[in-house]
């Protein structure tokens, strides 16, 4: 373990990672609030979506992990974007066990409108493109981390 000096307080709350991640998430996470009311989606449903964006139809397996959700935190976020009309959970022909995600015509619309939430959100944290890449970066390093 490295040497730490006598004046350092590792238990001060500003010297934190928990304590920066969390205000940093809680803030950033407000930001989008604004952006994503008009389109009647909460930022966990936003999650979805980009998911969805990236591939539809998924299972609720796939979407769990790759959201890294339990199934019992996702399935209300699914229920409230089917009845949103944004989705549809079917059983999978290929695997009658398995629950298939797939966007509707609706669904896949409402991705022209998202396409102005990263420049806003990348404009209002002032950081340029490679910053917030850094960032992710990074991030995606302490996540690795922590799961392990």
């Amino acid at each position: 373990m490295p040497e730490v000096s006598e004046e350092v307080d590792l238990l001060a709350l500003d010297r934190q990672v928990c304590f920066a991640l969390a205000v940093a998430s809680r803030s950033v996470i407000a930001l989008y609030r604004p952006l994503l009311e008009p389109m009647g989606l909460t930022h966990p449903q936003y999650l979805v979506m980009l998911a969805l964006w990236e591939e539809s139809p998924l299972s609720v397996k796939q979407l769990s992990g790759l959201l890294q959700l339990d199934p019992g935190t996702l399935s209300p976020l699914l229920k409230r974007l089917e009845s949103s009309g944004y989705l549809t959970r079917a059983r999978d022909p290929r695997d009658e066990r398995s629950l298939a995600v797939t966007l509707t015509d609706s669904g896949q619309a409402l991705r022209t409108q998202a396409l102005n939430i990263p420049p806003a959100i990348i404009d209002r944290l002032g950081m340029t493109l490679s910053e917030l890449e850094a960032l992710h970066k990074s991030l995606t390093r302490v996540i690795a981390a922590a799961t392990t």
